[in-house]
């Protein structure tokens, strides 16, 4: 990493503290004895300093630092400051040292028990400490970020967050409790009542993470609605995604284009819209879109959807010129493209992903929403008549705005008005068409009516004209 040095929060986004320790030790070895137990913690902490090196801004002036999001101050924020912070809340707790230890177990997955060791569970976490606090601290010019804080915003207060932690555990607990035996693992009810006295009176933060990592370990299958619940509650402390989803045994839904579950945009116009100068048209750069599903959808949903949109386009009656000018309007992208056969090559990336992620699916092409057509055509036409002189690529291919609005009417009238709107939001941004806000208002009903996420319409709201 050159240049700006992240805060520690913005680039580590895996688990991280005590909990992110913990899963070190589920995927290694066992360690023989307390000095191979501890070269494991002094691995995590090497293992995030060089994933994260420290960087310098030294060569800027303090103006230039607060403009960059930095102020004065020196920052060594890193994993080993975190872990410290997980280690003293328990030890300096009123636990029982016993429910320490199984809290530590169920997270650790028993790869490592400190008292078949002769420790105990403080002695253990006091251990930690010395090895972090003997570390050099990372010595970063910049703010001290709250931690793990990704988002920058700090904490939530305990008293805001402890009961919603506190009823997750006790539900795993009554599902123990009706569970039969033969329905899989779950941690012991010592374990789970040890997580409700971490997360109660210890730190909210702290027997989230640790609950979470129990929950891994004994590989707990959760539902779509537990785990929506999780997200949230990930999201309130600043956490990233990952922190929750990575290992997280998930029961998702089957996969259903009709679902309305993308915060942004999807489908074929999400994929020309991270067409750019460098991108080129290719079977790796449709591969990363398709396999970087958004938090919350089941697997393989990106690819389904954006399957649907490319067979509505291959079965239609749409010239290839008519394509190729479509594509270039959404994406605003100096490649060509040669009409179906790119149309062809993202249904075959999309159907390769699909094999992988979720093989039971059979792909599906949707009734077309038509009852919104009329509306939809109405903005199409209304731009039309502003963009007539207007070119897209002017420097590289030039195509005439007036095929790419041929081709959106095309696609509204004869294929799909959903498909069709959001093509139509993308050559907004390529042809900087300017909106009043009136218009941009109509722009987001229609998007309400579409059932499109939070910031999908909103992308084209820079559009809007002042004054």
């Amino acid at each position: 990493m050159t240049g700006r040095q992240e805060p520690y929060y913005v680039e580590y986004d895996a688990d991280f503290g005590l909990s992110g320790l913990a899963e070190a030790f589920t995927l290694s070895p066992a360690p023989e004895d307390t000095g191979a137990a501890l070269g494991l913690v002094t691995a995590k902490l090497d293992a995030y300093d060089l994933e994260c090196p420290a960087g310098s801004v030294d060569h800027l002036s303090a103006d230039e630092r607060s403009i960059l999001g930095y102020d004065t101050s020196h920052d060594d924020w890193g994993y080993a400051e975190e872990l410290r912070e997980d280690v003293r809340g328990l030890v300096e707790s009123p636990l029982a040292d016993e429910a320490i230890l199984a809290v530590w177990r169920a997270a650790a997955g028993g790869g490592w028990d400190p008292a078949a060791h002769g420790m105990n569970a403080r002695d253990w976490l006091r251990r930690i400490d010395e090895t972090c606090a003997a570390r050099p601290p990372r010595k970063i010019p910049g703010r001290r970020p709250a931690p793990s804080s990704w988002w920058g915003a700090w904490r939530p207060a305990a008293d805001e967050v402890r009961d919603d932690v506190v009823a997750e555990i006790a539900e795993i607990a009554k599902m123990r409790s009706c569970r039969e035996r033969s329905a899989g693992p779950l941690p012991s009810p010592d374990t789970l009542s040890a997580l409700e006295e971490v997360a109660a009176r210890v730190d909210p933060d702290l027997g989230f993470r640790l609950f979470l990592r129990a929950l891994k370990v004994h590989s707990v299958r959760i539902e779509k609605a537990r785990y929506d619940r999780f997200q949230a509650l990930g999201e309130r402390f600043g956490h990233p995604a990952a922190l929750i989803d990575s290992g997280l045994d998930i029961a998702w839904p089957p996969i259903d284009t009709a679902r309305r579950d993308a915060t942004w945009d999807f489908g074929f116009s999400h994929l020309a819209g991270q067409a750019h100068q460098d991108w080129r048209e290719s079977r790796e750069e449709i591969r990363k879109t398709v396999a970087g599903d958004d938090i919350g959808q089941t697997p393989g949903s990106k690819a389904a959807v954006l399957l649907e949109d490319t067979l509505r386009l291959l079965r239609s009656a749409l010239p290839d010129a008519a394509v190729t000018a479509l594509w270039a309007g959404a994406s605003n992208s100096p490649e060509s493209t040669d009409g179906r056969d790119w149309l062809r090559l993202i249904a075959d990336v999309c159907r390769e992903r699909l094999r992988e992620a979720a093989p039971a699916y059979t792909p599906v092409v949707a009734p077309a929403r038509t009852e919104l057509a009329d509306p939809v055509l109405r903005e199409v036409r209304e731009t039309a008549l502003v963009v007539a002189d207007k070119v897209v690529s002017p420097h590289w291919r030039p195509v005439p705005a007036a095929d790419v609005m041929d081709a959106l009417e095309h696609v509204v009238t004869r294929i799909d008005p959903d498909l069709g709107f959001r093509l139509f939001l993308r050559v907004l941004r390529t042809l900087s068409v300017p909106l009043t806000q009136e218009r941009y208002d109509r722009y987001k009903a229609i998007g309400e009516r579409f059932g499109y996420g939070e910031y999908h319409v909103s992308d084209v709201e820079f559009l809007i004209e002042a004054g």
